[in-house]
Formats: C-alpha cells, structure tokens, sequence
C-alpha cells in the first residue's frame, strides 16, 4: 500500500540524510508493521514520504510513525482513500445502502471502512430528547455495516454513532430519504405511502423532445409564490406553486399558470434538496436563501413543505409539485449541486469517514475551487457511486425530467457519464446541463474534468455558454463593460460562431446552453441599466428585445431567468441594484406579479412569447449537427456598422415549413436600409412585436430600426 501526504517529519539533519538513512530501520505502529522501503518524492530533502509495507493496514486505526531522534508523525488512513488498494478492498457494489423499508422490516446498510464500531439510534421525532433504544451494527462486505430491524418502522426517525480511532461522532445517513426538521436526523420511509393520487401514471409531457428543442425557464419555489399579489394559498411552498387558477388582484394569471402560458417547455427549480442555510423552525418563514449549501442529498427541503417537522410531508408535497407541473405540460429540472457541500467537517457522509468525501491537500487543507469552502472528491470510487445513484434516485423516485449541475467543472467526466448512461437507460428522456467553468480544484488522483472544454468527453451533457452570454450583453464581472447590443464593436465574428451553436470549446450545438441571464448575478434588466447609466426605460427595453431575439435564434439550447421576460429587477429597501441576491431576502427576490398591470412588462413578455413561439416553428434551429448548421449559415457582408445579418437554408429538414429564414440585428443607434437575398419575405419579427404570422411582406431591402432585431421568413 503506498501512502502519501506525510508532513514535517524532519531530524536534526535530515536536509543532509537520504531518505534510506533515515528510515530503514523504522517501524510503524501500532502493530510494529515494518517499512520495507521509503523514500521521498526528489529524492533530496524528507517533505514527502511514499512508504511500502511488509503488510496491509487496517483502515479502522490511525498509526504513526517514529523514531529516536526524530519528531514523529501521525499518519491518517485517509491519505490512501484514493489509492487503487484501498478502492479495491473497500468499494462496496451493492445497491442496498440506507434505510430500505418493508412493513416486515427495516434492513440498515452504512458504509464506514474506517470504523471501529457503530450503532444505530432511533428516535421518536426528528428532534428533542426522545431517543427510543440504540443497536450495535455488524460489520460486513467491503467496510458497510449492518442491522436487520423486525416489524413496520415507517415514520421512525434515525441516525448512526460512528467511532473511529475513539472518536465517536452522530450522523445522518447519506442516504436518508427523507429526514426531520433541520435534517438532523434520518426518518425511515414508506416511499410508496407518499405517492399522490395517478402518480403510477404521471410522467414527463415533454418526453420526445431532444434536448436542444427545450426551452428552459429559471425559477426559484418560494420566489415565484411569496409575492403578495402572486394569489397563492401556500406561499413559498411546493404547494403554493402546484395551485392551478392563481391570480393576482387584477386577475392576471400567476404561478404554475402563468408559467405554462409563456410556452416554455422546462422549469428549471432552483435547488430542493433538503439545505443547511434556512431554518426549518423558524415557522415564520422570513429567512431567505437559493440553496446551494447541500445538506442531505436524498430528501426534499423542509422549508417548502407545510410542516417541516415530518418528514413524510416534504416528499408527498414535492410529488403533488411535480404532478401539477406535468399536468400542465412542463417538466421539471432539478438544480443539483454536487460539487460542494454546506461545511465539510459537519457535513454526514465526512463524519462517518472522516475526510472522505472531500478533496483535501497535502497540508491537510480542503481544496476551495469553487470558493465555498469544499470540493467534492467525486473521482473516489464510493463518492462517484454516490452521486450517481442520487440522481437516479431523483430521477425515478420524484419524476424529474432533466438535471441542471452548479459547477460541474468540479466532477469527473467519468461521474458525469456515468450518470447520463445509467439515467437515460431508464429514462433516456431526461435532459443534463451545468456549469462547466475551470476552477482551481485540488485532485486526490489524475482524472479529466467535466469542464466546456472537455464537452467531447461528455457526449449528452451541455454546458452554459458564457460567451454568448458576455457577446450579448457584457461580462458578469465588469458591469461597466458593454456588449453587443450596446453597440459596441468588434464582435460581429465571434457572435456569429455562437449563432450557430459554435463557440471554441464546443462539439455540436445540443450541448450549448444559450441565455443572457439566470439567477447569478444580475438580472439582465439591471446589467442593462449597470452598463448604460444613462438609457431611459425605452431603450433599457429595446436592449432587452435584441438581446433575447439574439438567444432565440441561435442553434442549442435557449434559457430565461424567470422575470426577465417582464424586466425584472433586484433592487433592495434603499433602491440599490443587489447583484447577488442568495440571501438578500423576499424584498429583493420576489416575484413581482404586479409587474403584470406594467404595459412595458406587458409589450415585453408578449415578445418573448412570440420568440418562444417562432422558435417552436421551426425546427431548422434546433440542428444537432454543426458541419450541417454551417452548410446551410450564410453569413452577408451588410457593411452597416455593427449589424449582423445572415440567412439559413431550410431545405431537406424535417417539418420545417419555410423554405428560408433570414436573421437581421442592428445593436446601432441609427436605422439601416438592409439588401435582402432574392424573393419575397415576410416580416416575422421587428423590434416590437414576435411571433409566427407575416406583419408585413418585403422584398428587395428592409429597413431595420435602431437596436432592434428583424426575422424573415420564405416560404
């Protein structure tokens, strides 16, 4: 077994001494296993020791090593956690982990190598003094441990006391499927139990869709019912936005309605699993948070269910969510996040085997790319096995159609694979995407990332694309910094890469997340006024249209942020734009269902379903092959300051009434007479009014306005 990460094990002249001078008589304990050869990394000054053993350790001890004369070190088992010996012997296949619930019996499998003893506690309540009785587990294949407990425990709340090298440590299961308020405890579950009324016939409305046909719709639960206006019974709840007929005081359409009314294809909820930052307590619901602090990945959030303190209600009440949204033709994606946890030292999964589920350096340190805290050691054997089977887990227990991953350049392309191939063999219907940035990870053994550039790595997964993103409207870390749509130049070139689903590092246009805003940052409306101070609310609008037909028309995968259809904006009790709203409370993040009595938000949600509505109609924007898409491109020569034009062959796509489109945008502040390719066209689109019928019939040239974009179609 070789082992690394030994740390400050210096003599009085060990700068001077080979590592075989220093070593070669020691012994390693306890147990006195003696090292046959050590050596360092460089062979010169001792930092680092790689050592091998005349025998195996045991990965329930903690051993050290000395000798006389020299500090000795403690060496901790979880520097080997990665080592190809210790997944071998330690990797348990089964599908039997947790709590798996019968009304004859409760069959309990955790998984703690390092462990000398656990037991198993059961608990009346998801919280208080109420233990009821606690049994010793038996330790069984490849480091799990197991309890075989009689009759129909269903609603019993439980946990496991886990003691290694001494140390005893309480901890939820990892794989709870439901827990107790504040998920400080598991609770034993009849799954079944908890299915609402047609749940064995429930099932994704938009299940022939490909990938790059969806349209995404970004929203967070209790933002889009918290509102007073939003009519919701259950404000801030699953159920609040399951209620169908919702209305704000002048009677317009709100939540689940109002939603399935833009034509959008897919909600993409911000994260419910359940997460640390809210206190499920506080039963007057005034803390505030988007979730990205994962708790316990198997159960729902409690402060969306009606009462938090069963945990039965969570899951029921997240079912009858989902359900509603089915009904009403929209599936739903599950933010996901995997790469971090809340805090590494509490967090379940690293207390039952201390460290293991996080990335930690050679100093002892965890690693910090994502900059919360913990990076999650997904190229681990019992790790990767973990997240995937929690997706599967979601994916067939809760219905979810589609999983958007926060920063999934942290995992494995091998997770991330294996995640899409065990999904979709039983549910090839459901859609993967996430964040594919480059982040400064510490890696305990050489493994590929799922980042943009590696997309070829990951056939079925998309990414977001910030470069459409920054071409648009400018990047999300400079506000003053201006886009495409302000006018600015230069960026003609590279933008029309992206209209064809093509920027650098990606393979086809199906992994190709196009959007202009979500939830990070700021809305688009407020990155519009950050970076023209001093555009009046007209051209604010007129940048908003242009840069939503920009999205629109490009080949991949469209995407809104919930609200930016109606101007959204962010701003806090002292009229501040806030940029980063995760916290910043129902003030700053609620839904404003009054923006509906807005006749500008009005004007402006009425193009993005007009756009939405085109973009349905025609299915020569939803290629999936990118030597096809650049056959049938042809970008003009327009010669009109920044406008980019071009004009793309229908022909032989499947469906597709037109026989040509052609695509005008003028980011300028000043009309163009632009020549038009031979025929008769109509006018589809200008820059007030969308949709799929002919506004007007041309021929010849065409004046495109101002900041404005223009869709033509042949037929």
């Amino acid at each position: 077994l070789a082992i690394s990460r030994w740390q400050d094990f210096k003599g009085k002249e060990s700068d001077q001494t080979t590592t075989g001078d220093l070593f070669s008589e020691s012994k390693i304990g306890p147990g006195g296993l003696d090292i046959i050869k050590a050596w360092d990394k460089d062979g010169g000054t001792v930092t680092e020791l790689f050592i091998i053993m005349d025998d195996e350790l045991d990965a329930s001890k903690t051993y050290f090593i000395e000798r006389e004369g020299f500090t000795g070190c403690e060496i901790a088992i979880g520097g080997a956690f990665s080592a190809e010996s210790f997944e071998e012997h330690y990797t348990y296949t089964g599908d039997d982990l947790g709590a798996i619930y019968t009304e004859e019996k409760t069959n309990f499998r955790v998984w703690a190598p390092t462990a000398s003893e656990v037991v198993l506690n059961l608990y009346e309540k998801g919280d208080g003094d109420c233990l009821v009785d606690s049994y010793p587990m038996k330790a069984d294949a490849a480091g799990s441990w197991v309890y075989e407990l009689a009759g129909d425990q269903n609603g019993v709340y439980y946990t496991y006391s886990v003691t290694v090298d001494g140390i005893t440590q309480e901890a939820v299961d990892p794989y709870a499927k439901a827990v107790g308020v504040n998920g400080n405890r598991g609770m034993i579950i009849d799954l079944a139990s908890t299915n609402p009324e047609g749940w064995d016939k429930d099932k994704n409305p938009n299940a022939d869709l490909k990938i790059n046909d969806v349209i995404i719709y970004e929203a967070h639960i209790r933002d889009m019912t918290i509102h007073a206006q939003s009519g919701a019974k259950n404000k801030g709840k699953f159920l609040g936005l399951a209620e169908e007929g919702t209305v704000n005081s002048a009677g317009d359409s709100t939540g689940l309605d109002y939603i399935a009314s833009l034509g959008v294809t897919h909600v993409h909820l911000l994260p419910f699993y359940d997460y640390a930052s809210v206190d499920e307590e506080n039963v007057d619901g005034k803390e505030y948070n988007w979730g990205y602090d994962p708790k316990n990945y198997s159960s729902p959030e409690g402060s969306y269910s009606t009462d938090p303190f069963n945990g039965e209600v969570r899951v029921k009440e997240l079912k009858q969510m989902i359900q509603a949204f089915h009904r009403k033709g929209l599936s739903v994606v599950m933010d996901v996040v995997y790469n971090h946890v809340d805090d590494a030292e509490t967090f379940c999964y690293n207390q039952i085997v201390l460290g293991f589920f996080s990335r930690i350096d050679k100093d002892g340190v965890y690693s910090n790319g994502c900059y919360c805290g913990n990076d999650t050691a997904s190229e681990r054997a019992m790790i990767h096995k973990y997240i995937v089977e929690s997706v599967l887990y979601w994916a067939q227990e809760y219905h979810i159609d589609g999983f958007r991953f926060d920063l999934v350049g942290l995992l494995d392309v091998d997770t991330v694979c294996d995640i899409v191939k065990r999904v979709q063999e039983v549910r090839p219907d459901v859609i993967f995407y996430g964040e594919g940035w480059k982040l400064p990870t510490v890696l305990t053994k050489e493994v590929t990332l799922a980042t943009q550039i590696h997309s070829n790595e990951t056939p079925g997964f998309a990414y977001f694309s910030d470069d459409i993103r920054n071409l648009v409207r400018g990047s999300n870390f400079k506000v003053e910094e201006k886009g495409y749509v302000y006018g600015q130049k230069g960026l003609v070139k590279e933008l029309q890469q992206n209209m064809m689903g093509m920027p650098s590092w990606a393979v086809a246009p199906n992994q190709v997340v196009n959007y202009a805003s979500c939830h990070d940052d700021h809305t688009l409306y407020d990155k519009l006024q950050e970076g023209d101070p001093e555009a009046d609310r007209d051209k604010l609008i007129r940048y908003n249209k242009l840069a939503a037909a920009i999205v629109f028309a490009a080949e991949g995968i469209p995407f809104i942020h919930a609200g930016e259809e109606l101007l959204r904006t962010k701003v806090n009790e002292e009229g501040e734009i806030v940029m980063n709203s995760y916290n910043a409370g129902d003030f700053v993040n609620a839904f404003a269902w009054d923006n509906l009595q807005d006749k500008d938000c009005v004007d402006v949600k009425n193009y993005y379903m007009g756009l939405i509505a085109f973009r349905k109609a025609h299915p020569v924007l939803r290629l999936c092959d990118s030597a096809d898409i650049q056959k049938r491109f042809t970008f003009a020569d327009v010669q009109k300051g920044e406008v980019m034009a071009y004009s793309v062959d229908c022909a032989g796509v499947e469906n597709e009434a037109a026989k040509e489109l052609y695509f005008i945008f003028n980011p300028d502040n000043e009309a163009y007479e632009i020549q038009l390719p031979e025929g008769e066209w109509e006018i589809q689109l200008n820059g007030s009014v969308s949709g799929t019928k002919a506004l007007e019939k041309v021929s010849g040239s065409v004046k495109v306005d101002a900041i404005s974009a223009m869709y033509l179609v042949r037929k």
